[in-house]
Formats: structure tokens, C-alpha cells, sequence
């Protein structure tokens, strides 16, 4: 089996998306869902998420209601976004961070689209998992989040969704094919001009 990790936040409606297609994937890829803060990775990296650049928000906005009609699935934004992500990232922590409670906790906000951030959206995922509102202020869910972001920034981690697979990143759903070549062909990235590119000098920066 090839071992994968998937670093994924709620917060994305990219990450739904692209794990509702996780079936179009190779069986012998045995997958370990890790939750992380998708702000924090935003903060380390000195980033803009995408919903805060006013044009590029109605942009994927637009794109993730399209995409999900394109792949024959539910989606349904719920009534605000950006929300604050850490209730059900717990939650989902506190349970195990399993497949089948991951997927639960996708469709409750983007499948039913509850707001996940208030008392019914907290208490409809609480209630789903099984799993007490006393553990979100749990510390051990807590720490177990904070791990999973700092191993995600340590790996090179910069955005969600984002695949790892033998040292090498796949961010994005628009990634998965290109994933799949690299598992078809290992040395994908070792041509001299993937090798050049990897580490091709930057020639302007730009002042921040």
C-alpha cells in the first residue's frame, strides 16, 4: 500500500470537493486525514486566503457551486464564509478524525449548509460524531490540532487541501491527476527540466 497523508481544513470548499472525488483515486493509496488550521498556514506563509481578496471570493465562490454540479454532488455555502473553523476541526479531532466522520461533518456545512461556527451547527455536528461539546475545549483536541498544523508547515504545507505522498506535495484538486502520474511514474520530477524548475532562482521580488 502507498501511504498518504491529506491535510485538510472544513474552512475549504476545495477540500470537499476533492474529497468527494476520493473514490476516483488508486486503491492501494491508504489515506490519514490530518485537520489542520488553514489560518495558521496562512500566517507562517505570509498569505491572503482566498475569500479575502474581494473579486477572487465571488470568483471560487461561483467555481465550487459549478464544480459540484459538474461532479454530481450537493453543495449548498453555508450563510456566511469565512467561519471559524476550530468547533468542528475539534469535533473531528475528538472522534478520530475518521473517514466516514469526516464526511459527515462535510455534508453537514457543505451539503446541508449549516453554519458551523453557531449553537445548531456545533450541536448538529456534536450529535452526528457522538461526541461531547465539552471536548472542542478539550486540550488534548487542542494540541492534537496544533501538532497536525505545525507537521503540515514542517512538510512544506501551504495550503488546503493538499496530498503528501513520498516526500512530495499535490496541492488542490486540480493536483489529483498530476498526483496519479506521479504514482505511475516515480521519477515524474526528476527530468533535468523539473529538476532545473524546482530550483530555479527568482530574478525580481516584489517589496510587502
Amino acid at each position: 500500500m502507498i501511504k498518504a497523508k491529506w491535510y485538510f481544513d472544513f474552512i475549504s470548499p476545495f477540500a470537499y470537493l476533492q474529497f468527494a472525488q476520493f473514490d476516483k483515486l488508486p486503491s492501494n493509496i491508504e489515506i490519514k486525514l490530518v485537520p489542520v488550521v488553514f489560518g495558521a498556514l496562512l500566517k507562517h506563509w505570509g498569505q491572503l486566503g482566498p475569500a479575502e481578496i474581494p473579486p477572487k471570493r465571488q470568483f471560487i465562490y461561483r467555481f465550487f457551486k459549478w464544480q459540484a454540479d459538474n461532479i454530481g454532488i450537493p453543495f449548498k455555502m453555508p450563510p456566511s464564509h469565512p467561519y471559524n473553523p476550530l468547533p468542528s476541526l475539534r469535533l473531528c479531532v475528538a472522534a478520530g478524525s475518521k473517514l466516514g466522520d469526516v464526511k459527515k461533518i462535510f455534508n453537514i456545512i457543505y451539503g446541508n449548509g449549516l453554519q458551523p461556527d453557531n449553537e445548531e451547527g456545533i450541536s448538529t455536528i456534536s450529535e452526528t460524531l457522538g461526541i461531547s461539546l465539552d471536548d472542542i475545549n478539550e486540550n488534548k483536541s487542542k494540541e492534537i490540532l496544533r501538532e497536525n498544523t505545525n507537521e503540515a508547515i514542517s512538510n512544506g504545507v501551504f495550503g488546503v487541501p493538499t496530498f503528501l505522498i513520498k516526500n512530495e506535495l499535490f496541492w488542490g484538486g486540480d493536483s489529483m491527476k498530476m498526483m496519479q502520474d506521479f504514482l505511475e511514474n516515480p521519477e515524474l520530477f526528476e527530468t533535468s527540466e523539473m529538476r532545473r524548475i524546482s530550483q530555479m532562482p527568482m530574478g525580481f521580488e516584489r517589496q510587502k
